[in-house]
């Protein structure tokens, strides 16, 4: 098999459109070597197993946040740079669905000193903009829990396999909830126009604003 010139860089976002395209499963050394046309002992260079893939994964999509919110606009205040970073971070999970759960399962093994800077230039950001607002420690770690555990969740909800039937203009049968039974389930079947037709950025920020409002005042 003809080698070519590999970086890490190349191996991760290799890794990510593999990951894209077929889901987290088929995520394999092999699998990957084939991908970039190289023998799999040529991979491991790179990525010392799969668990280092994983991680290299969350570090692109996080790089890619730290890209959008390098090319947006400088101006605004605390507030309205924590709304830029939630935009950019759900945008970026909305181009890369299957990656999103690895943002719930991976901080369980890997110790927050041992992630990548991506992980951690995010965390000291917020906490940066969290320490402009004024308010003290224990108010500062509160409100950065709160507002990470919202997102992460709203994330976990929004992206969730949900359509069916994308060709569908009817939003229960583009969802399959017509093929639930009325009488048994009929909020479901009730909500299923606002399941499928809603304005996620501005949930987001409304939750946010709910948690901001709570912890910092107005």
């Amino acid at each position: 098999m003809a080698q070519k010139r590999l970086t890490r860089e190349l191996v991760l976002v290799t890794a990510l459109a593999l990951v894209d395209r077929n889901g987290l499963g088929a995520l394999t050394m092999r699998g990957l070597a084939a991908e970039l046309g190289v023998e799999p002992m040529a991979v491991y260079r790179y990525a010392p197993g799969k668990d280092a893939l994983l991680d290299g994964l969350i570090e692109v999509l996080l790089g890619e946040v730290e890209a959008a919110l390098a090319a947006g606009p400088r101006h605004g205040g605390w507030r309205q740079q924590l709304h830029e970073g939630a935009r950019a971070v759900y945008r970026a999970a909305l181009a890369h669905p299957q990656v999103v759960p690895l943002l719930a399962t991976r901080p369980l093994a890997v110790p927050l000193a041992r992630r990548s800077a991506a992980v951690l230039r995010l965390n000291e950001r917020i906490l940066t903009l969290l320490g402009r607002a004024g308010l003290d420690d224990r108010t500062t770690l509160a409100l950065y829990r709160a507002m990470l555990a919202w997102l992460l969740g709203y994330l976990l909800v929004e992206l969730r396999a949900m359509v069916v039937d994308p060709d569908e203009e009817e939003p229960a049968i583009r969802l399959g909830l017509h093929h639930l039974p009325s009488r048994e389930y009929p909020r479901l079947r009730a909500l299923a126009p606002a399941m499928a037709d809603h304005d996620a950025e501005a949930e987001i920020a409304a939750g946010l604003d709910a948690l901001i409002d709570r912890h910092a005042g107005g």
